[in-house]
């Protein structure tokens, strides 16, 4: 059984990577890749099934995203009752020296997810991103995608069409942004939102720009996107601006968010109750596309505890 053990967990990485993409929560894609490694130890308990594991690799993938698109298709029941905007379960890593990620957290660093991607790909069908993940992120070939969707490969490829499409559409926001420009972006609206300044935050605001709040009926929140430079940037003043007025209340620090650069934060809420925060921001030609709130506490049951550094406002 070692055996098997050690040739699973080096393929545990890729399961996870892609499971995350398909199914936007970190626990439900530990559990999908768990669920692989149970049908993989029971294939090869039985000689016909064992039969069927020609190449591992192919034969996990295939495994695995079965079990996600199941997950999906009864995701998608309980999303339409999720009270107020949903976000997916973030993969928080700190920045400090000595960290050691875990193998979530890595599956998502070495390829950058971001929270952009992972709302968009909620817009799809299950099977739509189902095929976009396989084939367009893990190269798996259409008449494979067709044998997990139980399709044709030319349908397959329709359905990986469709959702690309999607995901490219003009009211998604932009995310091009690389490590060292998301940095500068995310200095600026920090100084913005601490001087308290519409104008200068709305330097830092993309005219299109959108913010999502997702409190699971926890915590108040907008039930509804906010959209546009000015009401983003009032919204934003009154959330952010917050923080440095009640500087000695609030933790904070610069995390990796889904692989791309965001904020964690601690603090009190006006009703007494402790809340925890972290915000993901998609960034384009130097400005704010998207600001991405995460408050539901049930998300957040695995985001690494603040360290002793933290503070406002929140030190590189």
């Amino acid at each position: 059984m070692r055996d098997l053990a050690t040739e699973f967990e080096a393929e545990r990485g890729r399961l996870l990577a892609g499971a995350y993409r398909m199914l936007g929560s970190r626990s439900e894609a530990e559990d999908a890749v768990q669920e692989t490694w149970l049908r993989y130890a029971g294939a090869l308990a039985d000689p016909t099934a064992r039969a069927e594991v020609r190449e591992l690799s192919a034969w996990l993938t295939t495994t695995c995203a079965r079990i996600c698109l199941d997950v999906l298709r009864s995701a998608r029941v309980r999303r339409e009752a999720y009270p107020g905007q949903w976000l997916p379960e973030p993969v928080v890593t700190p920045l400090d020296d000595g960290y050691a990620p875990d193998p979530a957290e890595r599956a998502v660093r070495t390829d950058e997810v971001g929270t952009a991607l992972l709302v968009v790909l909620e817009r799809l069908a299950p099977e739509q991103r189902v095929a976009l993940v396989l084939h367009d992120v893990f190269a798996v070939p259409f008449a494979r995608v067709a044998d997990v969707l139980g399709t044709t490969a030319v349908a397959a490829r329709q359905l990986a069409s469709r959702a690309r499409r999607a995901v490219t559409a003009p009211d998604v926001p932009r995310h091009t942004a690389d490590p060292a420009e998301q940095r500068r972006v995310l200095e600026a609206f920090v100084a913005a939102t601490e001087s308290g300044e519409l104008d200068q935050l709305l330097q830092v605001l993309a005219p299109d720009v959108v913010f999502v709040g997702d409190s699971g009926g926890h915590f108040p929140s907008a039930r509804r996107p906010v959209l546009g430079a000015d009401a983003v940037g009032r919204f934003t003043l009154g959330l952010f601006g917050r923080a440095g007025r009640y500087a000695d209340r609030v933790l904070a620090r610069v995390v990796l968010v889904d692989g791309v650069l965001g904020l964690q934060m601690e603090t009190v809420h006006s009703d007494g109750r402790p809340i925890r925060l972290v915000t993901a921001f998609a960034v384009d030609q130097g400005r704010v596309t998207a600001i991405y709130n995460q408050l539901n506490p049930e998300k957040l049951a695995d985001v690494p505890p603040l360290g002793a550094g933290a503070g406002w406002p929140p030190r590189w």
